[in-house]
């Protein structure tokens, strides 16, 4: 009993070590945000965007003219007309200002609607690369390494290659 102790108690430490190493996770990481960036889709989706917030920037740019002009001809003509019309044109001047600064907060809530409605899908194809990819090469935890990001040192394996291979860019 005494020998078998004498056995077992170097083994034991022995194997320990290896059971330590092989308990060890498996560890990858890649910048998510570069990924995402570099995404056909996701370019296609921005050229949208912006082609989106152009057209909202034009139409916005007409109605300050109209309303510039406005207020300048008012302005001019203000000497020749009664309190009563000056009055009810300035109220005119008053409406449609109110109604710029509501397009443009209409135009910003729409814009940042269909940019969220655009990414997500797009964003979860990602997440869906990265956890496909990673479960093949076998790693229990993948770090996003983008700048701002929770990792300090990436030294562990990037599936960035792997990840576009998989999304086919």
């Amino acid at each position: 009993m005494r020998n078998t102790k004498k056995l077992l108690l170097p083994l034991l430490f022995l194997l320990a070590p290896i059971s330590v190493v092989t308990a060890q996770a498996k560890v990858a990481h890649i910048e998510v945000q570069k990924l995402i960036s570099e995404m056909p889709e996701v370019i296609a989706a921005q050229k949208e965007l912006k082609k989106l917030e152009d057209s909202y920037t034009v139409e916005m740019e007409n109605t300050y003219k109209e309303f510039q002009t406005k207020a300048q001809t008012y302005a001019a003509d203000a000497a020749n007309q009664t309190e009563i019309t000056n009055q009810a044109r300035q109220k005119e001047l008053e409406g449609m200002q109110k109604n710029i600064q509501d397009f443009q907060q209409t135009v910003s809530q729409e814009l940042q609607k269909k940019s969220i409605d655009m990414m997500k899908p797009l964003i979860d194809k990602a997440k869906a690369a990265i956890d496909k990819v990673s479960s093949a090469m076998g790693y229990d935890y993948v770090l996003d390494s983008s700048a701002g990001g929770s990792v300090i040192i990436a030294k562990g394996k990037d599936i960035m290659a792997e990840v576009k291979k998989e999304l086919g860019f």
